[in-house]
C-alpha cells in the first residue's frame, strides 16, 4: 500500500465520521453555503496577477513538517497581496496537518479564489468545501474513476464550484477530461516515489486540450520556470513548498514576483 492507497483509506474513515457529526442539511445552512464563488478563469486570466495559486501546507507526507509556526490568515492575505490569483488551503488533517477551519479562515481575510485541497472522493466533501468557503475543488485522477470525476464535478458545477482536474501522466488525462472541469492541473511530483520533475508539464502540455485552464502544479522554485511554462501554454502555477519552508511565506512570495516582473 502506497501513501495515496493510505490517504484515501483513511480518508473514507474521515468521511463516514464527518457524516454522523454535520448533515447534508446542516451543511447547506452554513454562512457561505449560498455565496457566489469567485471565478477562477477570471482570476487566474488577470494581467493584474501573477497567475500563482499560493499555498497554505504546514506538513507533507514526503517532509514531514514544512512550517507550523504561522497563520493560515496572514499568510493567506500576504499572499493575495502580493498578487496570487488563488489560494490553496490543505484541509486533510491526518497527513499534512490542515483543518477545515484554515479554509474558513482563508475566506474571511481574503477576496479571491480559495482552493479547498483535498482528497475528494465522495459527494458529502463537494458539499462540505461550498459551506467552508470554497471556490475550487481538486479532483485528483489517480484516486479516481472517470465516472466519479464526472459525477463529482457536476455536483460541483451545479454549486457553483469551479473544478481542477489533477493528473500525473497522458493515461489519467486522456480517461478524465470531461465538462465538468475548468481546468487541468499537471502534478510534477511521482505519487510512487516522490521525486519532482517539472519536464512532467512540459510533456502534457500539448495534450491538453485549449478550452481548458492549465495549471502546473509541484516543483516550480524560481521565476525562470514559470516564464518557460507561460511559453508552453500554462496559466497558472501551484506553489506551496517554496514559500511556506520560509519563516515569512508572504514575504517569500512578495521576492519571488518581484523576479517575474
Amino acid at each position: 500500500m502506497n501513501i495515496l492507497d493510505k490517504i484515501v483509506a483513511n480518508k473514507l474513515k474521515e468521511v463516514a465520521s464527518a457524516k454522523k457529526k454535520t448533515s447534508f442539511t446542516q451543511l447547506e445552512e452554513s454562512e457561505y453555503f449560498d455565496r457566489e464563488t469567485y471565478s477562477f478563469r477570471d482570476f487566474l486570466l488577470d494581467p493584474a496577477r501573477t497567475g500563482i495559486i499560493a499555498e497554505f501546507k504546514r506538513k507533507s507526507p514526503s517532509k514531514g513538517i514544512i512550517n507550523d509556526k504561522v497563520k493560515v490568515a496572514a499568510v493567506t492575505n500576504a499572499y493575495a497581496e502580493a498578487g496570487a490569483s488563488a489560494l490553496s488551503v490543505l484541509t486533510d488533517k491526518q497527513f499534512f496537518m490542515g483543518r477545515k477551519a484554515d479554509l474558513i479562515r482563508a475566506r474571511q481575510a481574503n477576496t479571491i479564489p480559495v482552493l479547498r485541497k483535498d482528497f475528494m472522493i465522495d459527494e458529502y466533501q463537494i458539499i462540505e468545501a461550498k459551506a467552508l468557503g470554497a471556490d475550487i475543488i481538486l479532483l485528483i485522477a489517480a484516486i479516481l474513476t472517470p465516472v466519479q470525476i464526472q459525477h463529482l464535478g457536476s455536483l460541483a458545477k451545479s454549486l457553483g464550484l469551479n473544478v481542477l482536474l489533477e493528473v500525473h501522466n497522458l493515461e489519467e488525462l486522456e480517461r478524465s477530461i470531461n465538462t465538468n472541469v475548468d481546468a487541468i492541473g499537471v502534478n510534477n511530483r511521482n505519487l510512487a516515489d516522490f521525486t519532482v520533475s517539472v519536464d512532467t508539464s512540459f510533456k502534457l502540455a500539448e495534450h491538453i486540450p485549449s478550452e481548458f485552464l492549465k495549471v502546473s502544479e509541484s516543483a516550480i522554485s524560481n521565476t525562470e520556470v514559470i516564464k518557460e511554462l507561460k511559453k508552453a501554454g500554462f496559466n497558472g502555477f501551484l506553489i506551496g513548498e517554496n514559500f511556506m519552508k520560509q519563516a515569512d511565506p508572504g514575504l517569500a512570495m512578495r521576492e519571488f514576483v518581484e523576479g517575474l516582473k
